[in-house]
């Protein structure tokens, strides 16, 4: 059984071109037709984006019966945030402040997604879905924070994991956190060294790999990719990335609890 994962900052669904348009975001992500949506900077009711929940809009347009949303940001008109869209029910779901005193509003939403495969006894995936700050300190303490909470430190190492997102790390200096101490592995980079991960930011010219996803578990990395459609160079100003995973022999079958 596999499962896809789409992350994407759909940047207000405000393109390079500075136009508004969630109909660009939806064409994309149902070309590659993920098994998951991970996304930041998701509004809901702000003037910019027309007073849209494009969270509960992208669920309409792209058939995904479950939705989890974790605002961060409040605006004169509105919010944002992450929003995970997924085709497998949502069991589970709870926004982790990951904000760092004064600084921007950030956070981590975590969605524990009950798989349902065509043969076979379901299976959970814990899903963290985030958006780090700007500066190197901040996202260290943002990373330490995520460690200690709960939804990520009360989980058995065993249990099928996804952490992605706009990670804001343009040195991947954040690498050693996660691999070393946090056991995860990288599906994005291109060298063992995670000295080249996957090109995404900015969209019409990629330099930087600041989306990024990390799985831990018996979970296996069968292929990761960003978009190459022309839509996508200017509909964000990220692209997105795409993740094909499976489950190791060693994964089991049983319902995780």
């Amino acid at each position: 059984m596999r499962l896809r994962v789409l992350t994407y900052n759909i940047h207000r669904a405000i393109g390079v071109d500075r136009r508004f348009r969630l109909d660009r975001i939806a064409e994309i992500v149902a070309h590659h037709d993920p098994d998951v949506a991970i996304l930041q900077e998701v509004d809901d009711g702000a003037p910019r984006s027309g007073h849209i929940n494009l969270a509960a809009e992208l669920a309409l347009l792209l058939g995904y019966p479950h939705l989890a949303v974790g605002h961060n940001v409040r605006l004169r008109q509105g919010r944002y945030g992450n929003a995970t869209l997924s085709r497998h029910p949502i069991v589970r779901e709870r926004n982790i402040d990951l904000t760092i005193g004064g600084r921007k509003r950030r956070g981590c939403l975590h969605a524990t997604i009950r798989v349902l495969p065509t043969h076979g006894a379901p299976r959970d995936v814990e899903v963290f879905n985030l958006h780090l700050g700007l500066s190197a300190r901040e996202r260290d303490l943002q990373v330490a924070a995520l460690a200690h909470a709960r939804e990520f430190s009360a989980l058995d190492p065993q249990r099928p994991c996804v952490l992605a997102g706009d990670f804001n790390d343009w040195r991947n200096l954040l690498r050693a956190a996660f691999v070393s101490v946090l056991g995860m592995r990288c599906a994005t980079e291109r060298a063992p060294d995670g000295r080249r991960c996957l090109r995404t930011y900015p969209s019409f010219s990629p330099t930087g790999g600041l989306d990024r996803v990390y799985v831990r578990g018996p979970l296996r990395v069968l292929a990761a990719r960003t978009c190459r459609l022309r839509a996508s160079r200017v509909a964000s100003d990220h692209l997105p990335v795409i993740v094909d995973l499976g489950w190791t022999a060693a994964a089991g079958a049983r319902v995780l609890d």
